[in-house]
């Protein structure tokens, strides 16, 4: 489970991706397989979060990591590649990136 505080050391990642409202559920089914058979038993994997727009034209991936090098190293794996070129092909674009929780309020 992700926890949002400025007062740990995690990694947070935000990958948004792009769609049509035609490929919403395959990249969502995409990422959720992801998710549950590869990318949350890598090391260092804490927990995400998928969100998809009222649209369907756009998901939001929140994910937390122990360190920035092991969302790095799972990202490098073959299987998580050959992952992505699936995933690419279903969006017109995704980028991952990585922050710092600054402030968290609530």
């Amino acid at each position: 489970m992700p926890n949002i505080s400025s007062d740990n050391p995690f990694q947070t990642v935000i990958t948004t991706f792009e769609m049509t409202p035609g490929t919403c559920q395959d990249l969502l089914d995409a990422l959720t397989d992801a998710y549950d058979n590869f990318i949350s038993k890598q090391p260092g994997f804490i927990g995400a979060g998928l969100h998809v727009n009222d649209a369907q034209t756009r998901i939001a991936n929140y994910s937390q990591w122990e360190r920035r090098e092991d969302f790095q190293a799972m990202l490098r794996t073959d299987e998580m590649r050959k992952r992505n070129r699936a995933i690419n092909d279903l969006c017109k674009s995704f980028e991952p990136v990585m922050y710092e929780v600054a402030k968290s309020i609530g």
